[in-house]
């Protein structure tokens, strides 16, 4: 069984109360340009009533923050701040986006930084409202990736923890304090041609004291990416030029290394249960 909820709609998220969508209405193309993104709360029973869909906030967008769209919404753990992308025009698009948050109650938005459009690449902090990352323009990957972390509100300052010389291509967050990295060195003397294989190797940053360890140590032309982090193990995939990826796993940041599936296209998916007393 299913019913419409509201129509017109680009990008949507449940509120954390289980209750309401927020969604998003993408921007209008008028004789005098790009009009403003609309974002409405919509009771879950909305079934297309408008006396149930109520205007949550307007992003004026111009030449620093141009986008047609939201999209990509992730809630922070304690469900105070919204984090998406506002996403420009096509080609665009696939250069640089806009990282924004906003409150939950639509009284503070702020535009974070620039960054690809991959939902994978922004992720809250356990228990923290810290927004972590991937920050940087330019759809290829070999340089002008770097793991940044923002303090919310993000004004309050933010910190670049990827070494100069380095690209960070994912993140996942371990702990509050702890990120793990998918890290490969620069290639900045590439300039045409086919776009090169980034090897990347996990590495752990330590927040606080900004210790950072390389976490895994793949053979020549093998390469450890989309690291995820449950329950304390760390899962990632290892590509092997001409075979098949097989998921790895390991117990804690100093555990053994296992093979734990065999023969993926993909990395596993992990649906966490929360429990609120």
């Amino acid at each position: 069984m299913f019913e419409n909820v509201s129509l017109g709609v680009s990008g949507f998220e449940w509120f954390p109360n289980g209750k309401e969508f927020i969604v998003s209405s993408q921007s209008n193309l008028l004789p005098t340009g790009w009009g403003p993104i609309e974002l409405f709360k919509v009771a879950a029973d909305a079934n297309l009533q408008q006396e149930k869909i109520h205007p949550f906030f307007t992003i004026l967008t111009n030449k620093d923050l141009f986008a047609i769209t939201a999209e990509e919404f992730k809630w922070s753990d304690d469900g105070k701040w919204l984090s998406f992308l506002a996403i420009p025009t096509a080609s665009w698009s696939n250069d640089s986006n806009s990282l924004c948050v906003i409150t939950a109650k639509g009284e503070r938005f702020q535009e974070v930084g620039k960054m690809l459009n991959n939902q994978d690449w922004f992720n809250w902090a356990p228990n923290k409202n810290q927004l972590a990352y991937i920050s940087g323009e330019g759809r290829f990957l070999v340089e002008n990736k770097r793991t940044t972390i923002a303090e919310m509100p993000a004004f309050i300052g933010q910190k670049v923890y990827t070494p100069k010389g380095d690209v960070d291509l994912d993140l996942s967050w371990y702990s509050p304090d702890v990120v793990i990295v998918a890290r490969s060195k620069e290639n900045k003397e590439w300039k045409e041609g086919p776009v090169p294989t980034m090897y990347t190797s996990l590495y752990s940053i330590h927040l606080k004291s900004n210790d950072q360890k390389q976490l895994t140590a793949p053979k020549e032309k093998e390469r450890d990416d989309t690291p995820q982090a449950v329950n304390g193990y760390i899962t990632w995939v290892r590509h092997m030029e001409n075979e098949q990826n097989n998921v790895w796993i390991r117990e804690g940041l100093e555990g053994k290394d296992s093979i734990w599936i065999k023969n993926v296209e993909s990395e596993p998916v992990f649906y966490i249960e929360k429990h609120k007393l």
